[in-house]
Parts: C-alpha cells; structure tokens; sequence
C-alpha cells in the first residue's frame, strides 16, 4: 500500500523527488513551461506539460483521486474589497484553481511552498485568505507560518548547505468537524533540526564541490578577475594596516569615500543611507592615505570599475582573502561570506563564486545544492536553463523533512483518511537521498 499524489505547478520535479522517495506514486502533474516540463518528463516518465487554470475550475476538475497535493504555487494579489475572505476573493487567482481541486478531490494532506514575503506584513491579507479558505474545506492548520531552510537540516536529514528561506503551508484534512482547526504550532520554526550547528557546515565536503570542473560558464571573466583581485588586495592589505583588526560590518562605498566635511546629502536620502554615506566617509579619513594608493594603483575609479563593482559587502568575518569566501556579484556591490553555506541558489545570474576553487558552481553542483539526484538528466537545453530551473525549483530535502513532519504529528488522524501514507512513513528513512542515489 502506498499514496497518491498530485504535482501543481511541478516546474522540474522538486516535490516528485520528495514525496518519491517517501514512496508515493505521482498520479498527475502540471506544468505550463514547456522546458521544464520536457525536463520533468525525461526523468520522471510522466508529462507534465498543461495549464491548471484549464484543468481545474468551478465546471470541471480534470485531477484524479490522490491523498497529497503540492504546489509551489505564484501568489497573485487577492481583492481587498471584499467584506469577508473567501473563496470567491480568489477568484482570477492560480491559488484558486488549487483550492478547485482541494474542494473536489479533498486530498488527506496539503503542502504548499511560496516565498519567505508571503508571511510578511505586505502579505498579510493574502496570507489570512489562504488560511481561513483551507479551513473552510475542513483544514487543521496553523495561523503560525511554517519557516525553514536547507541549513537547518543536519546532513543526515537530507539537509544541503544553502540558507534558502521559504513559507509552507502544511494543511491536513480533518474527519470531523469538531476537530480544532488552528493548532498552536507549525509544523516547523525556523530553527535548526535536533542539535546541529549550520556552522558545522562547509561546502566543500558537504556538497560536495567538483575538483575537475572545466566548463566555461564556471569560469571568471576577465573583468571579474579584475575587480575580485583589486578588493582582495584590499583585504589583505588593509588587515596589516589596521594590525589586524577585522573590516567593517557596513558595506564599503568607494565612491563615498571623502572627508566628511565634503559629505553632500540629497534631500529624501534614506537615514540608513545617511549613516553608510557617514561611517565610509569616516573610515576614508581614518585610513586615507592607503585607500588613496589603492585607489589610485587598480584604478578604481575608471570604467573598468562599475558603480556596483566599487562596493564591498564584507560578511566573512576572520577570512584572510577574498579567495577564502564565497563570493557574489549583486547590484549592491561584491558580497563576501565564509565557506560554509551559499547563500540562495537563484534563478538569474547571481551564482555563488566559490573563492577556494576560483569559479562559479556547476550546475551538477547546483542541482546538488537543491537536493536533485546524481541521475537526474538536464540534457537538450542551455546552461542557462539549467540554472534558473534550479533557481525556481524546491529544495527536495526540506518537501522530504516536512512531509514526514506533519505525518508523524497527524498519525492517528492519517491512519483513517490516508492509511498508504501513514505506511509509507513508516518504511521511509530520515534521508531521502538514501533512497534517490539509486537511479528510477
């Protein structure tokens, strides 16, 4: 005996490798990209390829049967002008099409992934309409946002060193309807698994990172090779003239880096831009003469140094060089943190630059990242695809910890409603890449 379940917006099959692994059967999935659903179906045997706002409406549910549903669905904005949330206030929405099925097929449990600003104060709104219309279709679900991340789950769990934050909504369907509906707790905080450290964490071994990469789009430009150079002379320059002590918390701004006496500031100027704009203008002065010969020796304030390639986000703590982080080129400027998790993996050009190896991750190593197994096939199409694939896709060991999380905390209502999955948890282990190593 085992489960059924369904994947919504199934992108390339996150949530498939999870709840496979558990020993589900997937039973439908969906997916209107037609790339990653070429994907989808060239390792998991099953086409995806459709469009849930045609296969499931108020007329017709075009969904089998299943016991488990997931999607990490897009969260459009719902009507404010209603006087009472409701299903009909999500009506135009992506998130009513899932509420169509949920209400014709009435899944045993539900897990959906969205992104951390979902349960943020923007989002309120959207946030109380998702959970009251779960609970209108007789949901046991929480108030309390469900927040976790891959770095939170120890190695043994299937956990990955990336800090990738998102918001689950793990719903299960009750029996009856004097069952409490609003539990106290999620499923999960936002706080390490049993008592692992994320500092335990180092991306080399743990990954683990390639020693033998040779592809092009790993390598480093020129102009990055310039600009990763130039700070980290900086850095380790600067560490004998200061004897030592560590840089600055705040961002260094080069093209803020004059007396303060010479400080202009725009009226409407933010006050945190006031006080960077002030403490860059303060170390300037403090360390003038040696920002001045650095400065003037790369040349800093040429061309071959954009606005956003003079700045320096500094979040390596006691590293010695530039080369012992990992790096990322962003808007804000170059941002350097300690070899131990990557930051989130996502889906444009922001790749973690791994300083040790002096080149970007793979794209083997970041399906790695996300948990997808060694077998899984990105033939056919660019790099570039590969990677915002990726970027968009779930982290498979996290959908894996917090399925068998909210199981074990519903046993004995799952063992009535959904008796496969109750036993399929019993037979999983911990990790799913136990069971993902072995090819499909």
């Amino acid at each position: 005996m085992t489960f059924r379940f369904v994947d919504l917006f199934s992108g390339i099959g996150g949530f498939h490798a999870a709840l496979s692994a558990m020993g589900g059967e997937c039973v439908y999935a969906v997916e209107v990209d037609q790339q990653a659903a070429l994907i989808y179906r060239q390792n998991w045997g099953l086409d995806p390829l459709g469009d849930i706002t045609v296969d499931a409406t108020d007329r017709k549910v075009k969904v089998p049967e299943h016991e488990v549903l997931v999607a990490g669905f897009p969260c459009q904005p719902f009507s404010k002008s209603g006087k009472q949330l409701g299903m009909d206030e999500t009506r135009g929405t992506l998130y009513w099409n899932i509420l169509q099925v949920i209400n014709k097929r009435k899944p045993a449990l539900v897990l959906l992934e969205n992104v951390r600003n979902l349960a943020g104060p923007r989002h309120e709104h959207e946030w109380r309409i998702i959970i009251e219309t779960l609970r209108d279709q007789n949901y046991i679900v929480s108030d309390v946002p469900t927040i976790f991340s891959p770095h939170l789950l120890p190695p043994s769990h299937g956990g990955r060193p990336q800090i990738r934050e998102r918001v689950f909504i793990c719903a299960v369907r009750a029996n009856s309807r004097k069952i409490n509906l609003a539990p106290e707790s999620p499923i999960a905080t936002n706080k390490p698994i049993g008592n692992w450290d994320p500092k335990l964490w180092k991306v080399a071994e743990h990954l683990p990172l390639d020693l033998d990469i040779n592809e092009p789009q790993c390598a480093l430009s020129d102009k990055e090779l310039l600009w990763i150079n130039a700070w980290n002379d900086f850095v380790v320059s600067i560490a004998d003239h200061r004897k030592g002590k560590r840089l600055p918390g705040f961002p260094l701004w080069a093209d803020a880096w004059h007396p303060l006496s010479e400080m202009r500031i725009m009226n409407g100027t933010p006050k945190w831009k006031i006080a960077y704009l002030q403490k860059n203008a303060a170390f300037y002065e403090e360390h003038r003469q040696f920002i001045d010969r650095w400065t003037e020796k790369w040349d800093v304030y040429s061309e071959a140094f954009p606005a956003t390639r003079r700045k320096l986000e500094w979040q390596a703590q006691d590293a010695k060089s530039l080369w012992e982080t990992v790096m990322h080129f962003r808007p804000s400027g170059i941002r350097a943190k300690q070899e131990s998790y990557l930051p989130a993996l996502v889906a444009i050009t922001q790749t973690s630059i791994i300083g040790s190896q002096r080149r970007r991750i793979s794209t083997r190593e970041a399906a790695r990242l996300q948990g997808i197994p060694e077998w899984f096939d990105f033939s056919g199409q660019s790099v570039a695809t590969t990677y915002r694939q990726l970027g968009n896709s779930v982290n498979v060991g996290v959908i894996y910890y917090l399925l068998r999380a909210t199981v074990k905390a519903n046993l004995d209502l799952l063992s009535s409603t959904a008796p496969g999955l109750v036993e399929s948890f019993k037979k999983s282990p911990i990790n799913p890449d136990n069971v993902l190593r072995k090819k499909r």
